[in-house]
């Protein structure tokens, strides 16, 4: 229906940011509202395209870890503050979105995407884990399922 979240145009900007090593966190809600965590960001209420959240990003300087949260194809809110995961066992070549994003994603059942800024690279975190992927069009399958 209309609520269909354009997970093409997600993961196109994520592709897009990527090769310009822009760095970058989306956090995708599925059943658990993510409003309290939302509301430490910058509220918004626009439809979810590729140049949007592209240009969320780039705008930001290094130093705006912020995330974005989407919601029924509707970003609801930008530079949100993250709950960042302690866990010991993360590798200390992930920054601080990848802790974000793990931390969001053990808390809740939402999932992230995370592009990182040093790589280039996009990971898919659900369930406080990297979810492994062969390619883009693999990567959108599983979100699409992920959000039916």
């Amino acid at each position: 229906g209309m609520s269909e979240t354009d997970v093409d145009a997600i993961v196109s900007a994520c592709t897009k940011m990527g090769s310009s090593k822009t760095g970058a966190l989306i956090v995708i809600e599925r059943n658990n509202n993510l409003d309290v965590i939302a509301n430490t960001g910058d509220p918004m209420n626009i439809a979810v395209t590729q140049p949007i959240i592209e240009s969320i990003f780039f705008k930001n300087s290094p130093l705006h870890d912020g995330a974005v949260i989407i919601s029924d194809n509707t970003i609801k809110a930008t530079r949100v503050i993250l709950p960042v995961s302690n866990e010991k066992n993360i590798p200390q070549r992930f920054g601080l979105r990848h802790r974000a994003a793990i931390g969001i994603t053990e808390k809740t059942d939402s999932i992230a995407l995370v592009v990182s800024e040093e790589t280039g690279q996009i990971q898919f975190i659900k369930d406080g884990q990297f979810v492994m992927f062969d390619n883009t069009e693999e990567l959108k399958e599983m979100i699409k399922k992920d959000l039916e």
